[in-house]
């Protein structure tokens, strides 16, 4: 029962571990918010501290502090001054490991994501961070969700047969840690682009 104690414990032990063994794990997992659910096709792993990569590479700051909290909760952050992101925080108190949401199918409630997204095809509704958060109706009010007590949730899923796993997308720091992971040949999984020279 969503909120109950049981279902956060259950949460927290499904997300325990290195966040590079976890990440995989959320690959059919189910994000629901506001009458749409998103089976995930697509995340990274970010490590914080032990990861030049991660938005917790330098330490604690205001925009990311959900991360350094404990885990079972969704940190969300604004990019490029247009775009909300988010991430399910995997590591205990203290440790800032967390898991982006890069893509994801719509599997529920597909004509209010259709008007969240319009002009969009109903392959690329969740395909990339930003358009999955558009998609479910996520902003970042909803930095620091429970995500076993709602308005988000997150449901554990069936993992995929195949999982390809490679760097991941657009980073500077740690480019070459093959710490994206996607369902084999999905439709709905992005295009890997490396980041751009400054």
């Amino acid at each position: 029962m969503p909120g109950s104690p049981e279902a956060h414990d259950s949460l927290a032990g499904f997300l325990a571990g290195p966040v590079d063994q976890v990440a995989p794990r959320l690959l059919g997992a189910v994000v629901r918010h506001g009458g749409v659910a998103v089976r995930l096709t697509e995340v990274e792993a970010y490590a914080g501290p032990a990861d030049p990569g991660s938005h917790a590479y330098r330490g604690m700051t205001r925009r990311n502090a959900t991360m350094f909290g404990p885990p079972v909760h969704l940190y969300c952050y604004f990019t490029y001054g247009m775009h909300v992101c988010c991430n399910v925080v995997t590591g205990p108190e203290g440790d800032p490991s967390a898991v982006l949401l890069r893509a994801g199918e719509v599997v529920e409630g597909i004509e209010l994501a259709r008007e969240r997204r319009p002009g969009s095809t109903d392959r690329d509704l969740a395909r990339g961070p930003a358009r999955l958060c558009r998609a479910l109706g996520i902003t970042l009010d909803h930095d620091g969700t429970d995500l076993a007590a709602g308005p988000i949730l997150l449901e554990p899923g069936t993992s995929p047969a195949e999982v390809s796993t490679g760097p991941r997308v657009g980073l500077r720091g740690a480019p070459e840690r093959p710490w994206r992971f996607w369902q084999t040949g999905h439709p709905t999984v992005s295009a890997y682009r490396p980041a751009k020279p400054r």
